[in-house]
């Protein structure tokens, strides 16, 4: 398959902010691949080469890249440097180089997606002594065969600068319309892609098994499994009716959810909420979880820091594990446990379908057997019958250091890469006459004057739709930021940066630079409130306008565990807004009646 094919759909794809039309460009590309192709130009088209969970990535920096593309046209580094300086985009340097070059190739013929593909993996896969220019070599062999059209979007894809504005959902659907002539059938595809997180292995199951084998996926040990997800209510007594009076509260903790993967060789792997490896960042709670009695299992828990006395602590003093140097430090002046909530796998036996009260027993067993428990144990739980019982636990949780409650429906399965009312977070902040904390997504910002001239100074948040699968503006923060956190973000965005809006970002606002929806902020205001200006809830509760947020003050948390897609949902800024509005009606009645 001509690569040409690809760049072209790819060209096209960055000039649209349809989804329709984004889906219908994939169905056209995906109608025209060889079936042994077809996960490989998922991959491709996500920018990625390999499902994220597997951890292998290009990783070629600009100036590396920038090399390659010297070498491949004969062309000096600093005049490299002056063209990327003047458009921003080595894609398009890399372009101009390609469309300019008279003389003789280092290679020649066309460059196929399989050829491209292989290359890549190479890439990625090289390291050690020597290995920079070993990239350095591949990377300017491919580009020297590449077509103007090809280099713009293969420098692209190392830099991580593809951007397409293609997410999952994207896929699936282009998947289903182009396998089973029926969109309706991308559920059947989402399902695969819960249990095993891999878009390019449920691509390449549907074009060449087809349905059925689709409808046959499994929970695998080493495949993370997309995590189920909780909504939020205001008052125990909402949430006791909705469980129909019976439930389990577990307490609410403040740190990193943590999926943990023991497979028959004995090996254990931790994945991160967002389906990132993190084992080594949390070496310390391996050993115990090494010990539980069975040979393969899948089991959930939250790493919380602790104290020396054991004492849990806030999810900032966590972070200080999130770090690639001096683990064995990190290890040692801040220690950690692992508190398990969930199994989904036991020795080949799926678990997941099973209720809530099943799975707790089959962990409370497997969590007695273990031959040590280093660095482990149970989350608390506790049967709960009405509003009294929710409220108390809530205190108790509170005052152990907890954030709260999540109560769970005792019937329920484990519902994969789900967000429903079988699991409620019950939090102080959601009761009455206390601020909500929100997590939003950045997706634009305003350069900072003054004392914060060289940094951002203020930022455009957006609400996930995930009917829609976009991100919708709600408010802009300038607040709570010290120079460090300003400074740190800054640099961290800046590695998401687009020269437009992306297609998934739905704005009216403008802002000096835009960006990739990648960074989410948890976020603190004192109401929401209606706004021309803001698309999230727009004509929901007023025709012309959308929720937003009064007085929105950064928390000083960025949720790096939180892919942009767990971010708050505009469905919630909807039940937040109402909560608001049923509070300040009780309020004027009980100023009337007084």
């Amino acid at each position: 398959m001509d690569f040409s094919i690809l760049a072209e759909a790819f060209d096209r794809m960055t000039k649209t902010s349809s989804r329709t039309e984004l889906t219908a460009i994939l169905v056209e590309v995906l109608k025209k691949t060889p079936k042994s192709l077809v996960s490989k130009v998922s991959y491709l088209t996500q920018g990625k080469l390999f499902p994220d969970f597997l951890g292998i990535e290009i990783g070629m920096a600009e100036k590396t890249v920038s090399k390659a593309i010297g070498k491949a046209y004969s062309f000096e580094a600093d005049r490299i440097q002056e063209l990327f300086r003047k458009t921003g985009d080595l894609g398009d340097v890399a372009a101009e180089l390609s469309s300019k070059k008279s003389q003789q190739r280092l290679s020649s013929g066309k460059l196929t997606v399989e050829s491209v593909y292989s290359t890549l993996e190479e890439i990625a896969k090289t390291s050690g002594s020597g290995s920079s220019v070993v990239r350095v070599n591949k990377l300017a062999m491919l580009l020297d065969s590449a077509s103007s059209l090809e280099a713009k979007f293969l420098v692209r894809f190392v830099t991580g600068k593809l951007r397409l504005g293609v997410a999952d959902f994207t896929v699936l659907d282009a998947l289903a319309v182009t396998f089973t002539d029926d969109k309706k059938n991308r559920d059947k595809l989402e399902n695969a892609y819960n249990l095993t997180s891999d878009l390019g292995y449920v691509a390449d199951l549907l074009a060449n098994k087809g349905l059925k084998a689709i409808g046959a996926v499994r929970v695998t040990a080493s495949k993370p499994v997309r995590p189920m997800l909780a909504e939020r209510m205001e008052t125990a007594e909402l949430i006791i009716s909705q469980m129909n009076h019976e439930a389990a509260a577990e307490y609410k903790l403040d740190g990193e959810r943590v999926q943990a993967h023991k497979v028959r060789s004995g090996e254990v792997t931790l994945f991160s909420r967002r389906l990132e490896q993190i084992t080594d960042q949390y070496r310390d709670v391996v050993e115990g979880l090494g010990s539980l009695p069975a040979k393969e299992f899948i089991v959930e828990g939250e790493v919380v820091a602790i104290d020396w006395e054991g004492k849990y602590l806030p999810f900032q003093e966590l972070m200080h594990r999130r770090r690639k140097y001096d683990l064995d430090a990190a290890m040692k002046n801040y220690p950690v446990v692992l508190n398990l909530f969930d199994v989904l796998l036991v020795d080949s036996h799926e678990v997941i379908e099973e209720p809530y009260e099943k799975r707790r027993a089959v962990l409370e067993k497997l969590f007695e057997g273990a031959k040590t428990k280093n660095n482990m144990m149970l989350v608390p739980a506790k049967k709960v019958k009405d509003a009294s019982e929710i409220d108390a636990l809530m205190e108790v949780s509170l005052a152990s250091g907890c954030e709260g409650l999540v109560v769970k429906n005792l019937e329920s399965s484990y519902k994969a890469g789900a967000r429903g009312y079988a699991w409620i977070k019950y939090k102080p902040e959601y009761r009455p006459g206390v601020r909500d904390t929100i997590d939003l997504v950045v997706v634009g910002a305003n350069h900072g004057m003054g004392r914060r001239a060289g940094v951002y100074g203020a930022f455009l948040l957006a609400a996930y739709d995930d009917e829609a699968d976009v991100f919708r503006t709600t408010t802009k923060v300038g607040t709570g930021f010290s120079d460090a956190d300003l400074e740190k973000i800054s640099r961290e965005l800046d590695a998401h940066k687009t020269k437009e809006k992306s297609p998934r970002v739905d704005a009216k606002v403008e802002a000096e630079v835009w960006f990739e929806p990648k960074v989410v902020m948890e976020i603190i205001a004192s109401e929401i409130t209606l706004s021309p200006i803001y698309t999230a809830g727009l004509d929901q509760i007023r025709q012309g306008a959308g929720f937003a947020l009064r007085f929105p003050k950064f928390t000083g948390k960025i949720r790096d565990d939180k892919a942009p897609e767990d971010s708050t949902t505009v469905k919630e800024l909807m039940e937040m807004y109402q909560k608001q509005v049923r509070q300040l009606k009780k309020e004027e009645l009980e100023t009337a009646e007084s």
